[in-house]
């Protein structure tokens, strides 16, 4: 045993399976891309030590302070890379430099919170590999068209390939979570600009799926949809069917009517 008690209000759920640790560590494929990684919420370094093993710089980020000092402890191979600190509200550009990549066991709680920073640094960031919850997992990864396309999933699609590489059940977690667990991997794509008014595309996207039984038509409604779009036939349609081209192109559409009006 550690000695590390996992903490409930951090959302602590420390991996126990080396096998699983070390799939998730050489589930990063991009080292060409970048020479860090940067490990969210490392706990008792479980799969630091097979990060450890990769041709790349690894560096961790650490909230909880009994963490901190058990990694002080026990890796001394990571000297100065041990930053005790909430990844939320870190630039690391200026802690540790980029291009790196991410990589961890998020915390359920705040593992949107996670990705969304990710966004805000996505030229910084070519790759994430990623424990989360299975149902997020699956959600972020999931096609147009599917019930469990979201916010998220067109947001990082726009700018990532997503990949859902495995499942791990509760039990090889202390203390073991009520649901499953996804492991996913994201990979920058080659969109530097999506051609739109990138806030609007936002706006867009996330009206359109917070009624999402509703078409776009009624969807639309809160962001002011000009009166001459009424009848395009793409308001016809839910938020699910429609591709991050589609989300652009319907941004497009907004945007140049506005302009005019």
């Amino acid at each position: 045993m550690s000695g590390v008690r996992p903490k409930k209000h951090l959302g602590q759920h420390f991996l126990t399976d080396l096998s699983i640790a070390e799939n998730i560590a050489k589930a990063l494929s991009g080292h060409g891309d970048y020479q860090r990684v940067l490990e969210i919420g490392p706990g008792t370094g479980v799969l630091t030590q097979f990060l450890l093993e990769q041709p790349v710089e690894t560096w961790v980020i650490e909230v909880d302070r009994e963490s901190v000092s058990y990694l002080e402890t026990h890796f001394s191979q990571l000297k100065d890379r041990i930053i005790s600190g909430d990844f939320l509200k870190m630039n690391f550009n200026e802690s540790i430099g980029s291009p790196l990549a991410i990589v961890g066991n998020f915390p359920y709680n705040i593992s949107s919170q996670i990705f969304f920073r990710v966004l805000d640094f996505r030229n910084d960031i070519p790759e994430v590999v990623c424990m989360i919850q299975k149902e997020v997992a699956e959600r972020l990864a999931s096609p147009p068209g599917n019930k469990t396309y979201g916010i998220l999933s067109v947001l990082l699609q726009a700018y990532y390939d997503i990949e859902y590489l495995f499942t791990v059940k509760p039990g090889v977690f202390n203390p073991p979570p009520k649901v499953n667990s996804g492991v996913i991997r994201l990979k920058r794509n080659n969109v530097s600009q999506l051609g739109c008014d990138e806030s609007l595309f936002k706006s867009v996207v996330k009206a359109g799926f917070q009624m999402r039984r509703k078409t776009l038509r009624n969807a639309l409604k809160p962001i002011n949809l000009p009166s001459e779009l009424v009848d395009h036939p793409m308001l016809n349609l839910r938020a699910e069917t429609l591709s991050v081209e589609d989300f652009v192109t319907l941004t497009n559409l907004i945007s140049s009517c506005q302009k005019r009006a």
